[in-house]
């Protein structure tokens, strides 16, 4: 297999002042051409470290890609470091300086020095045209391995991944004829752990196959891959395994297309003709938010309601100040009654509602922080859920968010919603 390392420079990245998403993309694209990614380094702004990390890069991989460095600033010191390790001098490149020409007329600006020294290449490489900025990236090859030199704006090298680099390796995979392939399902309403024993004796499961569990505050997601030299052998074999882990874990997969849950519930609201509202106190907004984030969703969303006060949900709501005094705002029966009235007054096929506590503060003895009640409402039934997350109070917002959606996804499926 071929072997790819990612080395990304900037102090910025060593310190976790920005994240590295450079080599979350250039990982995820390369795995899913077949290429093995073996090593993730990051080097700080220091000539010495990084002429150690592109040695030791290059002599456990066969392709190794750079990131961050390239720009105009002092600290920017990529391609002095490049200059060295492949014995090689700066040319100025008309096409570059052209670019950046063009890039600075579209902004209404003149090009200065500093912006025309970015021009300069190392001669012995094949420039990568950059239509998102200024600075050009490099292509060198250096004792049979080659080596990509991209600046580190993300936007930029997204752009130049797309554009070149992954079409030529894409090619360079096919000759060697290694396919690649995976596949991709998303669970909800199980822990890691569950899961796994769901799914029991793994390796017989799997085969010849990889599984990963890959999980997040929304759920946990499986990611079956496999290799080999046929490609219709490598997605036979993970259709195999795709089909016995649905059998297996089928309630709680909500996709097997990579959807967000929201995209899921919309498309099944929009299938059956049905409209919802939502009313919502603890998580704020968010589950207004994330089903409208979905384009279309004016066909099947009516409204969302913040009722955060006790007044607002006996004021919008119609909740009975009797059931708040008896059972406090965050409670089943609230709960329901929060549901029960944001259908009522949208006159919508389902009514949803949240009410809990986030924390960090506003727990009793008997009701701790994360404890959430979910209210659902239709025209045949309605009820409660209670749910117990953690302490944090943006993720808890979050994985209420992510029931509240699963619960409608189950009750348009008619699947039971006993974990």
């Amino acid at each position: 297999m071929i072997k790819v390392s990612i080395v990304s420079i900037g102090d910025e990245i060593l310190i976790g002042q920005t994240i590295n998403t450079n080599s979350a993309f250039i990982g995820e694209k390369l795995t899913e051409l077949g290429f093995d990614v073996i090593r993730n380094y990051v080097v700080g702004d220091n000539k010495n470290d990084i002429m150690k990390v592109l040695e030791e890069a290059e002599g456990s991989s066969d392709i190794i890609f750079v990131t961050g460095g390239l720009g105009p600033t002092h600290d920017d010191i990529t391609r002095t470091c490049i200059l060295e390790y492949f014995n090689t001098e700066l040319v100025f490149d008309e096409g570059a300086f052209s670019n950046i020409q063009q890039l600075f007329k579209k902004r209404g600006r003149e090009v200065t020095e500093v912006n025309r020294d970015q021009a300069f290449v190392p001669k012995s490489a094949v420039v990568i045209e950059n239509k998102r900025g200024t600075a050009p990236g490099y292509e060198l090859s250096k004792g049979g391995k080659l080596f990509f030199i991209l600046p580190g704006v993300p936007y930029e090298m997204k752009g130049m991944m797309e554009s070149t680099i992954l079409l030529k390796l894409e090619s360079f995979i096919k000759e060697k004829k290694i396919f690649y392939k995976q596949k991709v399902l998303l669970t909800t309403g199980i822990p890691e752990s569950g899961l796994y024993e769901l799914l029991g004796d793994i390796p017989s499961l799997i085969g010849d196959c990889k599984l990963a569990f890959l999980p997040s505050q929304y759920g946990v997601k499986l990611r079956i891959s496999a290799k080999g030299i046929n490609e219709s052998e490598v997605e036979n074999r993970i259709s195999g395994v795709e089909e016995k882990i649905k059998s297996l874990a089928q309630k709680y997969i909500y996709s097997d297309e990579e959807k967000p849950l929201e995209a899921v519930v919309g498309e099944l609201l929009r299938k059956m003709k049905l409209t919802i509202a939502v009313a919502e106190s603890c998580t704020g907004g968010m589950i207004t938010n994330r089903l409208t984030n979905v384009s279309g969703s004016s066909k099947y969303f009516n409204r969302g309601v913040i009722a955060y006060s006790n007044e607002s949900k006996m004021q919008i709501l119609g909740v009975s100040p009797q059931t708040i005094e008896k059972f406090g705002s965050v409670s089943k029966e609230v709960a329901v009654e929060m549901a029960r009235g944001i259908k009522k007054i949208s006159s919508t096929n389902i009514g949803l509602s949240t009410t809990g506590i986030m924390g960090p503060t506003g727990a009793t003895p008997t009701k701790l922080i994360g404890l959430i009640f979910i209210g659902y409402a239709d025209d045949r039934t309605e009820f409660g859920m209670k749910f117990q997350f953690g302490d944090d109070r943006l993720l808890n917002k979050e994985r209420s968010s992510q029931a509240a959606l699963e619960l409608v996804r189950r009750m348009i499926l008619k699947i039971n919603n006993e974990t």
